[in-house]
């Protein structure tokens, strides 16, 4: 079963404007939700929530219309983290703890209290008073302690210093170990997407350029180096982005599109998404 089905969402905003997103999640799998300030993400976890009314398409999730009156029910089964936290800011994590307990039919306090311990949270500090990492960690806490099947993560590690965004990370890696959990990950940070995500989606000025296998991606995809006269001699459908300076240029290229003699290179997730958004054209 897919975890989140959406087809044709739209969402105008005055000078923004999300266009036809659709895509298909199956369970069981990690999604990387990149893009620029402005993209679209934080938009699109909203209307996968249905917190924010949506123009046209349709969500599923965890095979529920998100617009039906059993959507109440699934959500008892779907951990959220927004990037700016939804907690109250009066409350201490203690506090915060006896709230989801009555929020959640299947609270978990020993789990809760484990990650306040993992996580280094001080059960009577007042959540106005964290840091916006120690306020994430709260929240990823919360997430993580009701026996959800769906995380939705906006800018989860953002404000995390390296060891603890890994700690997290090889949590979420523990967390789909169960063929019926899944996550999406909001991040700028490209390098964490890398190291655990199944699938990259990339929003670019509300338009999803590509939902691909992360692997799939790396696959097709190299680097070449050249002088920039060079470039004249590949295939233009070959070219998916370039950049030329004063000492010769460099292209994102598709591997299988690339004549014998080319030296190609290993290439990051990084690199494609920067070559691709510097593009700002479709991938295919």
């Amino acid at each position: 079963m897919n975890a989140i089905d959406c087809q044709g969402l739209r969402k105008t905003y005055e000078g923004f404007a999300l266009h036809d997103l659709s895509f298909s999640l199956p369970s069981g799998t990690i999604l990387g939700l990149v893009g620029e300030n402005g993209a679209g993400k934080s938009t699109t976890l909203r209307l996968l929530m249905n917190t924010i009314g949506r123009d046209a398409g349709s969500v599923s999730l965890l095979g529920v219309d998100n617009q039906s009156k059993d959507f109440l029910r699934v959500k008892q089964d779907i951990g959220i983290v927004l990037d700016e936290s939804c907690l109250p800011e009066t409350l201490t994590a203690r506090e915060v703890g006896k709230l989801m307990a009555l929020t959640y039919e299947r609270w978990e306090p020993e789990t809760f209290s484990g990650y306040l311990t993992r996580f280094s949270i001080p059960l009577d500090k007042a959540n106005k008073d964290f840091s916006r990492g120690m306020k994430m960690k709260l929240a990823l806490a919360v997430a993580l302690s009701h026996r959800a099947k769906l995380l939705l993560l906006d800018e989860a590690t953002s404000g995390l210093d390296p060891m603890v965004r890994e700690e997290v990370l090889d949590i979420l890696l523990d967390f789909t170990r169960e063929e019926d959990h899944t996550v999406v990950l909001s991040s700028h940070i490209v390098s964490d997407l890398e190291k655990v995500c199944d699938y990259i989606a990339f929003l670019h000025q509300g338009k999803l350029l590509l939902f691909e296998e992360k692997d799939r991606l790396l696959e097709e995809y190299a680097l070449v180096r050249l002088p920039a006269a060079q470039l004249q001699e590949l295939d233009p459908a070959a070219i998916a982005g370039q950049r030329v300076g004063p000492y010769g240029a460099e292209a994102l290229v598709r591997r299988e599109k690339i004549p014998a003699g080319f030296v190609m290179e290993h290439t990051s997730l990084e690199d494609i998404i920067l070559f691709l958004a510097r593009k700002g054209g479709e991938p295919g």
